[in-house]
């Protein structure tokens, strides 16, 4: 079960670079280079940076017991947690 896109500003090639670290750190898969598929933990989304300010995520699956609020929660979190 997907959810909705979110999209973040504001996000400079620092805060995505640390992101994509956070995220690697947490045990997800984050493929090289500014669009791709992270997966891991039963999460599979896709990301698609514009390498100046806008990041796009979409959770194309996620355990049915996290709804889509908590998803987008926990996205922000690491993006918040990068400084943006």
């Amino acid at each position: 079960m997907g959810c909705g896109p979110v999209t973040f500003r504001n996000v400079t090639p620092n805060v995505f670079n640390c992101m994509k670290k956070k995220l690697e750190a947490e045990g997800l898969h984050v493929p090289p280079g500014n669009q791709g598929e992270i997966s891991g933990r039963g999460v599979v989304a896709s990301f698609d940076w514009d390498g100046k300010a806008n990041l796009t995520i979409t959770v194309k699956d996620k355990p049915f017991i996290i709804s889509c609020k908590k998803a987008t929660e926990m996205i922000q979190d690491f993006v918040h947690k990068c400084g943006a």
